[in-house]
Parts: C-alpha cells; structure tokens; sequence
C-alpha cells in the first residue's frame, strides 16, 4: 500500500475496524478491532496515490469509477468509521493540510455567484430527471430537512411538519404576498396558500422545478393566488408581507451574504417578516468539501452563524427567533438513502453505475456529516420592526398545534403533466 495512505490510515483509524486489500492483493487492517468491519478494495496503485495526496475527493472519485469497491460495508459504515475518529478537526497528512489550505483561500473564487453562474450550478442539480428525484422524495417532493417533533414518523409526516413548522414562524394573515425564494417544486407556495388564504410568487432558476410548480398550482386551482417565476432573487420586486426561504441560502455564496439581507430587507414591508431555513456548521468556518463542489453543488457553502450574523446585523434586519435542528436532517437523509438505494437499478438505468455510484456516496456522506460532524439546520426568523411580531413564542406553539389539529393535508395532489 501506498507509504502515504497506510500513515494516514494508521493515524486516523483508532477505534473501529478498517479491513483494507491494496492494489497488489495485500491485506491491511487499523483500528482496534471494535464493531463491525468494513472491508474496502483498492483495485490500482493510481487510486492509491489520489486517495493519499487528497482523501476527501479521491476516496468518493475511486468509488464512482469503479477503482475501489466495498467487500463489507458501504459508503456510510466507512464515514462512520472515519468521522468518528477525525473529530472536528480532523486528521490530516502534509498533502491534506495543503490541499485543505488551498481550499479555504480559494472559496472566495469559487463562490462568484453572480446571476449567470447561479443559473448554471442550479442546473446542474435541479434541471436532473424528475423521476430520479421521485425515486426517493416524499409525495409533496420536499428537497430539504424534513422535521421529526416524535419518534416514528414517515418521511410524508415529517415533511408535513416541517412545511407546519415553518409557517407558524411566518405569523400569517389572510392576503398578505409572500414571496417563496427558492420554491423547488411548489410545495412550500401551495401549502400557504392553502391553509392561510395567502397570495404567493414563488422563484427558482431550475426550469425543471418551474414546469411541475406551476402544473401543481393549475392542478390545485390555485393559479389565482400562486405563481412560479424563473428568476433570480437579485431581480425581484416588492413589497412582500412575508419571505419563506428553504434550502436555498446554501447557494448564495459567502460573498453574496450582504445582498442577500440587504435584498431581503428592501423586499419586505415595514412590518414584514422573513424564515430562513439553511443548513449551517456548529464548528468554524471552513470549505465546501470538494466532492460536493465538484460533483453535486457547484458554487454552493454551507455557512457557521458567525458568518450569517454580520451580513443580517449590517442589512439592519432584526433577528427575532432562531431554533437550531440538529438531528432531523440525518434522519431525512437515511430515508433518502433507503428510498435511492431500493431503487438503484432504476437510477443506473436512468443515468449509469458511475451516477448511481456518485449520488449513493453523496447522500451516505451528507447522512454522515449530519450525523457525526458539524452539520445542523439554521431557521433564522427575521423583521424589519421589533414590535412586529409577538412578543413571546406562544403564538408559534399556537399555530402549530392548529394546524396539526385541522388535518392539513399529507399528500398534497401531484401530476406528471409538466414533464
């Protein structure tokens, strides 16, 4: 085995077990020989030396093209392993620490988001098959953390909270606009609508999402009071009495911040009042990792608070609530991963083995991050106003029990048509 790799390996792996057979057929084993093995192949010495010099982008690269394979285990038992021993902080190499190093002063660069460059990473991921997306979503397509306020719940039930959730924080009246920044597939948009008799414009740069939002909202009847825009949120007009944002945030980029906020404030009424729900690091801040930059979200970061606060203080917004979700997104993204897995074949026969490869390691490792490293959700409420909102939390406890008494509905309707 590669010098490097074997240091690194013995370095990092102290507890657990990790089995692995080199390129020339050998077999090495770390750890102290705890829990369940996992077994991985390296089938050449190349894929040896990418995983030494840079772990975080080789391991996920051999795995795609089919140059390492897992004899016991899989991609989420391995980060298991490794992110249980590495800690925050991580162990690293002389190779790592550079390419790590490199990473951080470079993402500046990678993340000139400008409207162009948005257009084309958001592409790259939402303008995907809608069917593969079908394959592991829930019914209402919900791309983002879902919320599991008791044990047991389906992933449908959850993101139903979730969407209850959010809204209670929105403290909505009959006829206020609201403005959706990043309406995916409509869901979010024909919620409100629905159980609060809300008018909603809702944006996305996916025509993909666009398409099947608006067919929804035909479907529903609801086209009256809600419409889907391709547009970037730089361009939008307001006043809106109210901004929902989900999932979105993680795409702006750190340089972008600023005119996030200060769009956001120019947007809402005097009285208006703005969710954002993001996903965010308890620990410091740090680089996209660069699978996920490279293969899966182009342009996007995932930001500390300490990052989010000075943008949102200098918009002159008012920071009124904040609530940290720490586990509910591992959870979202083990059913994803059952979901996907189920219906690997499919996925391979819709793409090929190096897509189905790639998104099977990025779901393991998004589960896995949430699960054993810094990742957690952020919902940030915010005003323009201090006396805006009430002034204890009650009425979001109040709404939300509402709207879980009423029945809101579980499976919202759903057609093909647009695509």
């Amino acid at each position: 085995m590669n010098r490097i790799l074997a240091g690194l390996a013995s370095r990092l792996i102290r507890k657990g077990t990790l089995i692995v057979t080199d390129a020339a057929g050998q077999v090495h084993r770390f750890g102290d020989g705890t829990g369940e093995p996992v077994h991985i192949k390296i089938h050449s010495s190349k894929a040896e030396l990418r995983i030494a010099l840079d772990p975080s982008l080789g391991f996920p690269e051999a795995y795609m093209d089919g140059e390492l394979d897992f004899l016991h285990g899989d991609p989420l038992s391995f980060l298991a392993i490794a992110y249980q021993n590495m800690g925050l902080k991580g162990a690293h190499s002389l190779p790592m620490y550079i390419m790590d190093g490199l990473r951080r002063l470079g993402r500046r660069f990678q993340q000139i988001n400008l409207p162009g460059r948005s257009r084309r990473n958001v592409a790259h991921h939402y303008d995907l098959s809608g069917e593969l997306y079908r394959m592991f979503l829930d019914e209402d397509m919900q791309y983002s953390c879902a919320y599991f306020p008791r044990p047991g719940m389906t992933l449908e039930e959850a993101q139903l909270a979730k969407k209850q959730h959010i809204a209670a924080k929105l403290d909505l009246k009959p006829g206020q606009k609201v403005l959706d920044i990043g309406s995916g597939w409509g869901g979010m948009g024909l919620f409100l609508a629905k159980q609060f008799d809300v008018e909603v414009l809702g944006v996305t740069l996916s025509t993909e999402q666009l398409a099947v939002a608006n067919q929804r909202a035909k479907d529903q009847k609801l086209s009256d009071r809600v419409r889907f825009e391709l547009a970037d949120y730089r361009s939008l007009r307001g006043p809106f009495d109210r901004i929902v944002s989900v999932g979105m945030f993680e795409h702006v980029g750190v340089n972008h911040f600023q005119t996030f906020f200060n769009k956001c404030r120019d947007l809402l009424t005097d009285d208006g009042v703005m969710l954002l729900h993001t996903i965010g690091r308890t620990y410091v801040p740090s680089a996209t990792a660069a699978f996920i930059r490279k293969y899966i979200f182009p342009g996007g970061y995932i930001p500390s608070l300490s990052e989010v606060m000075p943008a949102i203080e200098k918009s002159e917004l008012i920071v009124t609530d904040i609530e940290i979700l720490r586990l509910h997104y591992a959870e979202t993204l083990k059913v994803w991963r059952e979901r996907f897995m189920a219906r690997r074949d499919d996925v391979v026969k819709l793409y090929d083995e190096r897509f189905a490869r790639m998104w099977e390691f990025y779901l393991a490792g998004s589960e896995a991050s949430f699960r054993w490293q810094e990742m957690v959700n952020f919902q940030i409420q915010l005003s323009r106003q201090r006396e805006t909102l009430p002034l204890t939390r009650d009425y979001m406890v109040d709404t939300e029990r509402q709207l879980v008494a009423s029945g809101s509905p579980a499976r919202p309707a759903y057609s093909d048509a647009a695509e």
